[in-house]
Order: structure tokens, then C-alpha cells, then sequence
């Protein structure tokens, strides 16, 4: 059920708070850009219990400004042949 909400492809940008994924899909809704903040599927593991996705198409626009606003996420995978693949993770050195 959890991966009908994400198609083959997108990336979700999991974060370890809920306050700092509000503060990014904010940023993110302000510049246009057509993301979505959903329940975090079962497959990835996240503290807050939300991610936000995004197609791939969007994927440096959507990183520059979360690295500019120091809002990377915990982070970032993609769905791959129905799997959950972790791309990248950020720590606070990162941000």
C-alpha cells in the first residue's frame, strides 16, 4: 500500500523531525516546485514518520535549496524495481 503513494523512480527526502520536514516542504512549496509530503512508507525507516517526494526530474533544485537552507534531510532514497534504495545519507556535518 505504502508504495502506491511513490512511483517507480521518485526519491523521498526523509528527515529525523517532524519540524525540520515541515520547514522543508515550506521552502520547497514556496519555490513552485510540485513535492509532496507523505506518510514515510514502512520500507524506510523514519523518525518522524514522514518524507518528502519528489520526481527525479527535480532532484538537484530540490537538494541545492535544502543544502542552501541547511535543511538536508537524514536521507535520500529512491524507489528501484520496487525497492526502497538509500542513495545518500546526511549527517550534521553535511547540513
Amino acid at each position: 500500500m505504502a508504495q502506491q503513494m511513490v512511483n517507480e523512480g521518485q526519491y523521498l527526502a526523509v528527515f529525523n523531525s517532524t519540524h525540520r520536514v515541515l520547514k522543508a516542504e515550506d521552502l520547497l512549496k514556496k519555490k513552485g516546485l510540485p513535492i509532496m509530503l507523505i506518510p514515510a512508507p514502512r520500507a524506510v525507516q523514519a523518525d518522524c514518520g514522514l518524507a518528502i517526494r519528489f520526481d527525479e526530474n527535480q532532484l538537484a533544485t530540490v537538494m541545492n535549496l535544502l543544502t542552501a537552507a541547511q535543511l538536508l534531510p537524514a536521507f535520500l532514497c529512491q524507489l528501484q524495481n520496487d525497492l526502497f534504495i538509500t542513495l545518500e545519507e546526511y549527517t550534521y556535518e553535511n547540513h
